[in-house]
C-alpha cells in the first residue's frame, strides 16, 4: 500500500533536507528519502557535506590548524609545549563524532518538524494520478506517492578517465578524510577547493604535497590579485603547486602511486607518492534515480534539467543543489530548498545567485563575493578598486596572523559595490558583511561610514571600503 505524500524529497544533503523542513513548516505532509549509512548502517543524513566534505573536512582542518600553531606558533605567546605528537586515529575519531552529532542533529530535526523519514534510495516509478510514485529501496522497503517530488540527490566525485577510486591509493575526497596515517608523500590533482583544503591538513601533519594543477593560472575563479597574495603564504608554507600540467599515465602498486606529467615548459616529469588525492570536480548524482521511468530530463552531465526556479521539465518535480546547474555549495543548495518549498505553497522564493559567497577553507582563508577585478575589465565596466592589508590591522596583530587584504570593487559612478574579495584570517566570516551589503546594493561609502568595532577583524572590511575612495585611515 503506497503512503501519500504532499511533498516527497529525494536526498537529504543540505538542499533536500532543508527543502524539507521548510515544506513541513508551510504546512505541507513531508517525506524524506536518503541512503546514507554510518559505519554501523544507520541513517546518516545531511549528504556529502555533513559525511564527506563541508563538515569532516573543516574538523581536519582546525585539528590540523591546531598542530601546527603547537609546533611553530605557541612559543611566540610564550608557551612551552616540549615535544607534540599527533594521534591520527584520535583526530579521525574527533571527525567522525562530529559528523554524526550533525546526522542526529538532522534526524531531530526531521522529528521536530514532523517530517517522515525513510532510510533507503529513492527512485521514480510511474507517473500516477495526482503525483508520482516513488520506491523506497533498502532494509525497509516501502511504497510512496507525492502531489511535489524535490529531487536533491547531490554530486559524486569526478575520477580521471581510467583511474577509479579505490579509496586505498588513489582517493576521493571520501579517501582523503579518512587516511589512518601521515603519508610521506601526498601527491593531488586539481587545486580547487577539495585540493587546497586536504593539502593542508595533511601538509600540516607532516607530509611532502605536492598539487599538479593543469590550468596556467591559480584560482582562475578569485579575482587575481587575491589568488596571487594566496599563492604566496601557500608557497611560503610549502605547499607545493605545479600550474599548467597536463596528466599522463598513473600507475599504482604496492608502494603507492606514480604520476606522469608533462610541465607546463613541455618537459616530462614524474611524481611518486605514496597517496593520491584525486579533486578534479564533481558530477550530477542522477545514477539510479530512473528518471527515465517519467521523463525526466537530463543533460548532456546528467544534470537535471531546470529553470530559473529549479522546476524541470515535469510538472510538480523540481530539483535542487549539486544536481542541477550553478555552483556546487551547501548554501546555494539550502538557498534553493527554501526557495523551492515557498514556490510549492503559492509563495515568492529567491535565490540571487550574484550573492551567494564562496569559501576555500586553507590558512589563510579565502572568500568572496560578486564580480572580480578581471570579470570587470572584460565586461568593460568602469570600476574602483580599494584594498587594506591585515598587516595594518590591530587584531590580525594581536592573532599573530597577518596576513592578506580585503578588496573592495565598486562602480565608479553609483559606488555600489560590485564584488569584495578577502584572503585572511576569518576570511569566511567577514565575507558575511559583504553579501548583506550587496543584497541591498549598497556602496563602498556605506560600509565606510558604519562604525566597525575595535580592535576587529571587520575594520580591515571598513578601511577596504574607505581606499575606494583613496581615504584609509590606519595604511
Amino acid at each position: 500500500m503506497a503512503q501519500a505524500f504532499d511533498v516527497v524529497v529525494i536526498g537529504a544533503g543540505p538542499g533536500g533536507y532543508i527543502a524539507a523542513i521548510r515544506a513541513a513548516q508551510l504546512g505541507f505532509k513531508v517525506a524524506c528519502i536518503d541512503e546514507w549509512k554510518n559505519a554501523a548502517g544507520g541513517p546518516a543524513p545531511g549528504g556529502t557535506c555533513t559525511n564527506v566534505g563541508c563538515i569532516p573536512s573543516k574538523a581536519l582542518l582546525q585539528s590540523s590548524e591546531h598542530f601546527e600553531h603547537a609546533q611553530h606558533h605557541f612559543a611566540d605567546h610564550g608557551i612551552s609545549t616540549g615535544t607534540v605528537k599527533m594521534d591520527v586515529a584520535k583526530m579521525i575519531a574527533r571527525k567522525d563524532a562530529i559528523v554524526k552529532q550533525n546526522n542526529d542533529g538532522i534526524l531531530y530535526l526531521f522529528k521536530k518538524n514532523k517530517v517522515t523519514f525513510f532510510h533507503g534510495r529513492g527512485s521514480f516509478v510511474k507517473a500516477v494520478d495526482g503525483g508520482y510514485e516513488i520506491a523506497v529501496a533498502g532494509d525497509t522497503p516501502a511504497t510512496l506517492v507525492g502531489k511535489q517530488v524535490v529531487v536533491a540527490t547531490g554530486s559524486n566525485a569526478r575520477a580521471l578517465p581510467g583511474v577509479p577510486f579505490d579509496e586505498d591509493k588513489v582517493l576521493s575526497n571520501d579517501g582523503a578524510l579518512r587516511m589512518g596515517a601521515v603519508p610521506k608523500k601526498l601527491a593531488i590533482i586539481g587545486s580547487g577547493v577539495i585540493g587546497l583544503e586536504m593539502g593542508s591538513v595533511w601538509r600540516r601533519l607532516g607530509a611532502e604535497v605536492t598539487i599538479l594543477e593543469g590550468m596556467p593560472t591559480f584560482l582562475a575563479a578569485v579575482d587575481e590579485q587575491i589568488a596571487k597574495e594566496a599563492k604566496k603564504a601557500f608557497d611560503k608554507q610549502g605547499l607545493k603547486i605545479e600550474l599548467g600540467v597536463k596528466v599522463g599515465e598513473i600507475k599504482t602498486g604496492k608502494k603507492g602511486v606514480s604520476i606522469a606529467y608533462t610541465t607546463a615548459k613541455g618537459e616530462a616529469a614524474t611524481l611518486d607518492a605514496d597517496r593520491l588525492i584525486v579533486s578534479i570536480g564533481r558530477v550530477p548524482n542522477t545514477n539510479g534515480l530512473n528518471a527515465q521511468a517519467v521523463g525526466l530530463q537530463l543533460d548532456e552531465r546528467g544534470a537535471i534539467v531546470v529553470d530559473d526556479e529549479c522546476r524541470t521539465n515535469l510538472p510538480g518535480v523540481w530539483a535542487v543543489g549539486d544536481v542541477v546547474r550553478g555552483p556546487m555549495l551547501a548554501h546555494k543548495a539550502e538557498e534553493e530548498g527554501v526557495a523551492v518549498a515557498e514556490r510549492i505553497a503559492g509563495q515568492h522564493g529567491h535565490v540571487n545567485f550574484n550573492t551567494i559567497p564562496w569559501v576555500i577553507y586553507t590558512s589563510p582563508e579565502i572568500a568572496w563575493v560578486g564580480q572580480t577585478e578581471q570579470q570587470l575589465k572584460a565586461a568593460g565596466r568602469a570600476y574602483k578598486a580599494g584594498t587594506f592589508p591585515f598587516l595594518a590591522n590591530g587584531r590580525a596583530r594581536a592573532l599573530g596572523d597577518t596576513t592578506g587584504m580585503v578588496k573592495f570593487l565598486a562602480d565608479a559612478a553609483s559606488d555600489e559595490i560590485l564584488g569584495v574579495h578577502i584572503v585572511g584570517p576569518m576570511a569566511s566570516e567577514l565575507i558575511a558583511e559583504a553579501v548583506v551589503a550587496m543584497e541591498f546594493r549598497a556602496s563602498a561609502e556605506d560600509i565606510a561610514r558604519i562604525c566597525h568595532a575595535h580592535p576587529s577583524l571587520s575594520e580591515a572590511t571598513k578601511e577596504a571600503a574607505l581606499a575606494v575612495d583613496k581615504r584609509t585611515l590606519n595604511f
